[in-house]
């Protein structure tokens, strides 16, 4: 015990450090930095290694209710998909390795690191309520006596959605009607006609809703939109699912025998995570749906599938060079304008921080254990009126 006091005491700090504070990342990128170590007094060690690891889990559990043999009894579920585990011996010996153990000598030390995420299969980092997908870093000072010194880093990583496909950005349509009664027995027709400019988002754009009310009937109406996520989670053959809202508004009372149209009204995306579609055990999508409140009845729904993205709509593909105006005789002299694109920006989910500690941890490990995922946000977005379709004269 006294040997252990001893080396904490020796122990100054211990953490890691990533290059250029880079916290998010994709596939095939480089995670570099360094590992930082402090000691007040020389220290006798086995090695220092770090590890960095991806892997996805879900876990939850469900109440039973026995016979009077078996009774009452709680069931389990987990599932693990892993993306990679690596590691690195950035002083001494690996795990396992014979020979005379090294001294770490007294003072500063930096001890560089460099991995790379594979370039194959690798889910956005996400936090939910019975699973999460999740990167991190951790190193450790393997010591010959005691308790070994550990220290834990998370980072994002994201899997690219364009939303600049024809799909993604093809208007959504729907309708909806009702018929209820009024008065005495007077039947009155309800419906909605709804029209978003596209269908594929990223966080800080908006929605552009537009939609037509009729309210055929004596009762009051109020329209209200709502971004949902839908996430589900997979294990053992069975599945849990979860819903959030996480963008909404509302419109005004419509009276009676009214009609009240939307105009392009807008529904701002918060930093949300992007939609999941490439994990096995974790899916995520998104609704807009379209509520009309009814006085007195059952409210009317209107979903519409909406994908969340990363990379953002990009300018029109307008400019003020017309080429069928070019002199054809010299067509190599045109140029069409460059397309500027801005470094990408990122915001911390909406949904705040979460404990990365896990069954692996000591209780001991140092290092940032609040982690919040970061996400693609477009600052300071503006909706444009898109053009009327083309149609020949």
């Amino acid at each position: 015990m006294g040997f252990f006091v001893k080396t904490m005491v020796k122990l100054k700090d211990f953490h890691i450090v990533l290059d250029y504070n880079k916290n998010v990342y994709s596939a095939g990128e480089t995670v570099s930095g360094h590992v930082a170590v402090d000691l007040r007094g020389d220290m006798k060690i086995r090695g220092i290694r770090i590890y960095m690891r991806g892997l996805a889990k879900v876990h939850w559990s469900e109440s039973r209710g026995g016979g009077h043999q078996t009774g009452s009894y709680t069931k389990y579920y987990d599932a693990e998909e892993e993306y990679f585990y690596m590691r690195q011996v950035l002083f001494g010996k690996d795990e396992h390795e014979g020979g005379s153990n090294p001294i770490l000598r007294t003072g500063h030390h930096e001890l560089r690191f460099t991995f790379q995420i594979p370039c194959g299969r690798v889910a956005t980092s996400f936090e939910g309520k019975y699973g999460r997908i999740r990167y991190w870093l951790k190193a450790e000072i393997d010591k010959p006596w005691g308790f070994n010194s550990k220290t834990k880093r998370a980072f994002t990583v994201i899997d690219h959605i364009d939303i600049n496909t024809q799909s993604l950005l093809t208007p959504q349509t729907g309708y909806q009607e009702k018929t209820v009664c009024c008065g005495l027995c007077v039947a009155g027709n309800i419906s909605m006609s709804i029209r978003t400019d596209r269908k594929g988002y990223c966080p800080g754009e908006s929605i552009a809703i537009s939609a037509e009310f009729q309210n055929g009937s004596s009762r009051r109406l109020k329209p209200r939109a709502t971004l949902y996520q839908h996430t589900t989670f997979y294990a053992d053959g069975k599945s849990r699912s979860v819903r959030n809202a996480v963008a909404s508004l509302q419109g005004s009372t419509i009276r009676g025998r009214r009609t009240e149209p939307w105009n392009n009204k807008l529904l701002k995306i918060p930093p949300i995570t992007p939609t999941l579609s490439n994990c096995g055990i974790i899916r995520l999508e998104y609704f807009l749906t379209i509520c009309l409140d009814i006085t007195g009845a059952m409210n009317l729904y209107l979903p519409l599938p909406v994908v969340v993205g990363t990379v953002p709509l990009r300018a029109p593909p307008y400019s003020p060079f017309d080429p069928l105006s070019v002199n054809m005789e010299f067509p190599a002299m045109y140029q069409p304008p460059p397309v500027l694109e801005a470094p990408p920006s990122y915001a911390e989910c909406v949904f705040g921080g979460v404990d990365i500690r896990d069954d692996e941890d000591d209780p001991e490990t140092t290092g940032d254990m609040m982690f919040t995922p970061m996400y693609t946000y477009v600052n300071n977005y503006e909706f444009r009126q898109p053009p009327p379709p083309y149609s020949p004269p």
